[in-house]
């Protein structure tokens, strides 16, 4: 019981500290101050400006694009690499996950000039495709760890039952692996959003790459 009140609270303080502050940012956005140090009276003036400002709406447009496409492939990608990695033993299996805690270890600048740089030698033209590999390449990590973490807890027997009754491996792998790899997919899908948006700022990114 005790257990359980302290992973409640402390789920609960987890979701505090990630979601107060955007609560905090979304009523001062009614402030009619500039600055939310000090509440000066309520207004919807700033939205109004955003409304007439053509050049963030166009930015905000194309950073909502690509964070439903950037989502979409880490979240499907990740997902299948979790599984590859939970199931299947294959050549090279330690340096894929050694690789993946690279990713999620190394500095954003790093990453960023490396994926420049990679670009230019292989003379892709900056633009909506290589944003989108970027976005992908900084997320795909941390949707592997939510989603093998889950996997991780799933009881293999049931495999075992599942085959014992007939189960092909497509079977297998719809049935079982998506009902346990759901909150996990659905996890990783919740951290990839929060990656990109603190990591790539992408209304300021999407704008300055001219898409």
């Amino acid at each position: 019981m005790i257990g359980r009140l302290l992973r409640g609270g402390f789920m609960t303080a987890i979701y505090a500290y990630l979601y107060i502050p955007i609560i905090i940012l979304i009523v001062n956005s009614f402030n009619s101050s500039r600055f939310g140090i000090n509440w000066q009276g309520f207004t919807t003036k700033w939205y109004e400006l955003l409304v007439n400002n053509d050049s963030l709406l166009q930015a905000a447009q194309h950073s909502l694009t690509m964070a439903i496409f950037s989502a979409t492939f880490a979240t499907l990608i990740g997902s299948l690499t979790a599984v590859a990695l939970y199931r299947y033993r294959f050549r090279g299996k330690p340096f894929v996950s050694g690789m993946l805690f690279v990713v999620m270890m190394s500095p954003d600048i790093v990453m960023a000039i490396s994926l420049l740089v990679l670009f230019m030698l292989l003379g892709i033209q900056l633009g909506f495709w290589s944003l989108l590999f970027s976005h992908i390449t900084f997320s795909l990590p941390f949707v592997v760890v939510t989603v093998y973490s889950r996997l991780k807890g799933f009881d293999v027997r049931m495999l075992e039952a599942a085959k014992d009754l007939g189960a092909s491996d497509g079977n297998d792998f719809t049935q079982n692996h998506s009902a346990a790899g759901d909150a996990g997919g659905g996890g990783g899908l919740v951290a990839e959003l929060y990656v990109v948006d603190g990591r790539c700022s992408g209304l300021v990114v999407c704008h300055r790459a001219g898409l």
